[in-house]
């Protein structure tokens, strides 16, 4: 049986790196993915998954008014990166792709915001989704990190403004909840 699965984590865990390798593994067995990234994403140029490691790939992508019942053909598995732009509608569409169709659809993003607020996507995500797993990474105190610090251009931590505000290592941190509090 098919399922929706959600694998989130802090800012740079590897989670592009992840569904890169694993779009990898099922094209090595001759199988078809659909891989998507949101149009908004526009670090290292819109449709790209670039890991922080250095593997890119172009891919499509997935806007407010994207359907994925409509778009969406028979294919082994569909892996989506920064899940958490998706909307609570199409959430719910890809579970239903996962149900209905047989489809395998695995989800990579953030959980939560750099105020610790949930990305409406991710809320979903961690509502309807079958499998959820976090992966891992470290705060630079040497605890997990579960959090997300958006800092200015001189390291300077924010803590107000827009819930989305594209960026990579030179806007984003990630922090354990100690540190995350503390600062």
């Amino acid at each position: 049986m098919a399922k929706l699965y959600f694998r989130y984590s802090a800012m740079n865990a590897g989670k592009s790196t992840a569904m890169l390798q694993v779009a990898h593994n099922y094209e090595e067995q001759g199988q078809q993915v659909r891989l998507y990234t949101a149009a908004i994403d526009n670090r290292y140029g819109v449709g790209r998954v670039t890991s922080r490691l250095g593997p890119q790939r172009a891919v499509e992508v997935f806007t407010a008014d994207t359907d994925f019942l409509a778009d969406i053909p028979k294919v082994a598995c569909l892996l989506i990166d920064e899940s958490q732009f998706l909307s609570p509608p199409q959430v719910r569409q890809l579970h239903q792709l996962a149900q209905t169709r047989g489809v395998p659809v695995i989800c990579y993003g953030l959980r939560t915001d750099f105020l610790g607020e949930p990305f409406p996507g991710s809320a979903y995500l961690l509502a309807l989704a079958d499998d959820i797993e976090e992966l891992k990474n470290i705060c630079t105190c040497g605890k997990k990190a579960t959090m997300n610090i958006r800092v200015d251009a001189q390291g300077k931590r924010i803590k107000e403004g827009e819930q989305i505000s594209i960026g990579g290592n030179e806007s984003y941190r990630q922090a354990c909840g100690r540190c995350f509090y503390a600062e």
